[in-house]
């Protein structure tokens, strides 16, 4: 592991997240790999639909230039889900 950072924070129901940022800073770090990893404070680590579609869309920026997502986690109140583990990326 090269890092382990805090990228943002957000409200109960929300933290923007840019694609860009998250591929630059890997960029900076020369790193060829991410895994991305949230909590929903409201308990339930199910993805939600904006949780598929980010993920997504940091695959596929990151993907041309080298840096794979190995996984996007998001923590809930008892357990966790993992988009790879899902099927999901």
């Amino acid at each position: 592991m090269i890092a382990d950072e805090v990228q943002g924070r957000g409200t109960v129901d929300h933290t923007p997240v840019y694609p860009r940022e998250v591929v630059r800073r890997a960029l900076e770090l020369s790193a060829t790999a991410l895994i991305l990893v949230h909590n929903h404070p409201s308990g339930d680590p199910t993805p939600s639909r904006a949780d598929i579609d980010m993920t997504k869309m940091i695959v596929d920026t990151a993907k041309p230039l080298g840096i794979t997502v190995h996984d996007h986690i998001i923590i809930g109140k008892d357990g966790h889900a993992s988009l790879k583990g899902l099927r999901l990326i």
